[in-house]
């Protein structure tokens, strides 16, 4: 395993970008992209993208946002308003892959918040995106997702949570205040991407598990509503973290939607 860092220049600031490759041996090979949950980093993935990878026979490249793992933490003072994943989608994303000199299209594997960037970019850049494989993905907000947010926010202020974080993160504060404000700050409750879901074109395959406690399947159904093509694959005994539940089962759905959908 081979951390790097790069800087880019993002919003007027220097940042840096904790990633790794994998399989960076096989150059020819399709190239998944991971965009990790609103939590997540770069080391929470665990080993699921090499598995993930070796079973697709695809390359991967796996990244920090801004805020989290070892990347540049948000600074103290910084709110992020409602449209951030936009802002991650639509300039962070292709800001890093023209630093790293990514011009082919690329899978994305996105999870949770992870999963709306990747929406939100295949439906922006449509050329740069060869297909998507989402978990948990938000499409709009469910009180549902609220109420487990703020459950979050008493156990980080009232557990262990915070340390167990903060070996995912070099400044675990800015990781989790940053998400957890914006998403309940009343000025996100309306916050919804249909519209730009609605304008994909690439295969989508959607996972959501059905004891998932951030959001309901109305989240995938509504993307299979927008893009009648999209596959859906719904798994019981699964909470909001698909490939750390039921891993055979998204590794294997995943890597044969890949085939199948490179083949056509």
């Amino acid at each position: 395993m081979t951390v790097e860092f790069i800087e880019l220049d993002w919003r007027g600031r220097r940042v840096r970008i904790e990633h790794e490759w994998l399989d960076a041996e096989r150059p020819d090979a399709t190239l998944l992209i991971f965009l990790h949950e609103g939590l997540g980093s770069r080391s929470m993935w665990r080993g699921f993208p090499q598995r993930l990878c070796t079973a697709s026979g695809c390359r991967g490249l796996v990244y920090s946002r801004p805020g989290y793992g070892r990347s540049t933490p948000r600074p103290p003072d910084e709110r992020w308003g409602a449209d951030f994943m936009h802002r991650q989608a639509h300039e962070l994303l292709p800001a890093l892959r023209q630093a790293l000199h990514i011009e082919q299209p690329a899978w994305l594997v996105g999870h949770s918040d992870g999963a709306s960037i990747a929406l939100l970019h295949a439906a922006q850049y449509p050329d740069a995106v060869a297909g998507l494989v989402l978990m948990a993905p938000h499409l709009f907000v469910e009180e549902v997702s609220l109420r487990s947010i703020e459950r979050t926010r008493e156990l980080f202020e009232s557990t262990d949570l915070a340390q167990r974080l903060a070996r995912h993160h070099d400044d675990v504060d800015s990781a989790f205040w940053g998400w957890n404000d914006i998403w309940l700050d009343t000025a996100f409750r309306g916050w919804n991407i249909e519209a730009e879901v609605a304008r994909i074109r690439c295969p989508t395959l959607a996972i959501q598990g059905i004891a998932d406690e951030y959001g309901t399947m109305e989240q995938i159904r509504r993307i299979r509503q927008h893009l009648p093509s999209a596959q859906l694959l719904e798994l019981p005994d699964c909470g909001h973290s698909p490939h750390r539940d039921q891993p055979a089962q998204v590794v294997a759905a995943s890597a044969a939607f890949i085939a199948a959908a490179s083949a056509a």
